[in-house]
């Protein structure tokens, strides 16, 4: 499938892109472009890869022609390139609008225009029943998606999207933050210890992109299953690990923080369907016959519940401790 193709990741330094970088390098595509604005992460990123497969181009997907450029001869693409932390938007709402989803649409529409044969765009627990704004335009970037998935031809070019939770020790999660805690000696901040977050590694979220890869169909929307955790419990099993004697100080949800990350609405569980590790959320395919929205209803829809990290399988601080134990970066840091 990728023999010899050309994959085009968008802000592919940042740990997401990155790790989907490291996924395909070793794949059978003949070239991988990383496209991103940082050039001192890709002059560090290019010194440590030593690869010819790589190329970098150095860009902002907010403006069009260089999205285009980046583009041509471009046969997958994976857009990961956002504003991702909630109190950045929160307090610059427009600049999330233009990277997350104007951007988007840039990349998108390149893609449209330049015969790509699928187009990943990488979204959010928060895009589902938004509450701040980088929720909120994730959400737009999924609207976009669909809409533009119904007026393009799919034998050129798929649309689609992954739907992801927080992933474990991505740039900006708490189990970095939690582990510079600890070496430094300093109390564990927990928000809330109900507070619940899935736990998907980098690795489990790449073979998503993966999937969507090989069988998205036009707007079609991809969640991974996955067992979830308290951040209370997140919080003890790093205590254990470490053999930690830090205090657990709760400081408060902060502006803009959901008490659950929800990847499914109830809507969108009512027409999904069960992949057996995923869940695939076709397109709406509605149009502008007014009845579908206001006639015709789907009473089934209030019998159905989200798909959060409420009712998922919880793992206790024992299994955490097991999960925690798979990743690179707390396996470094117990040696």
């Amino acid at each position: 499938m990728f023999k010899d193709k050309t994959l085009l990741i968008t802000g592919g330094t940042g740990s997401f892109g990155n790790a989907v970088l490291q996924r395909f390098i070793h794949s059978d595509f003949g070239e991988i472009r990383v496209f991103s604005r940082d050039e001192k992460k890709q002059e560090d990123m290019r010194i440590a890869l030593k690869s010819d497969k790589v190329k970098f181009y150095i860009g902002d997907v907010r403006d069009y022609d260089a999205v285009d450029d980046a583009m041509r001869g471009v046969d997958y693409v994976f857009h990961a390139a956002a504003l991702k932390q909630v109190p950045s938007c929160e307090f610059y709402p427009m600049e999330a609008v233009r990277t997350n989803v104007l951007g988007a649409e840039n990349v998108m529409r390149a893609a449209i225009a330049n015969g790509a044969r699928r187009c990943v765009v990488l979204s959010t627990d928060k895009a589902v029943y938004p509450i701040n704004a980088m929720g909120m335009s994730k959400a737009m970037m999924e609207k976009v998606m669909v809409a533009k998935s119904r007026l393009s031809d799919p034998e050129h070019t798929v649309l689609c999207a992954t739907r992801y939770g927080n992933v474990m020790a991505s740039r900006g999660s708490v189990i970095p933050l939690f582990l510079d805690q600890i070496a430094q000696g300093k109390p564990i901040t927990v928000t809330d210890p109900a507070m619940t977050r899935f736990m998907m590694s980098l690795e489990e979220s790449v073979d998503l992109v993966l999937y969507a890869f090989q069988n998205a169909r036009p707007g079609d929307i991809f969640v991974q299953k996955a067992p979830a955790a308290t951040v209370g419990d997140l919080a003890e099993a790093m205590k254990k690990l470490f053999h930690s004697k830090a205090e657990i100080k709760i400081i408060g949800t902060r502006h803009g923080e959901k008490l659950y990350e929800s990847l499914i609405s109830r809507e969108e569980m009512a027409r999904s369907e069960d992949l057996g590790g995923y869940y695939r959320i076709p397109a709406d395919s509605r149009d502008l016959n007014y009845n579908k929205y206001f006639v015709e209803g789907e009473p089934e829809i209030s019998q159905i519940d989200d798909y959060t990290s409420h009712n998922t399988r919880r793992l206790d601080v024992r299994e955490v401790m097991e999960t925690l134990t798979k990743l690179d970066l707390i396996r470094n840091a117990l040696r």
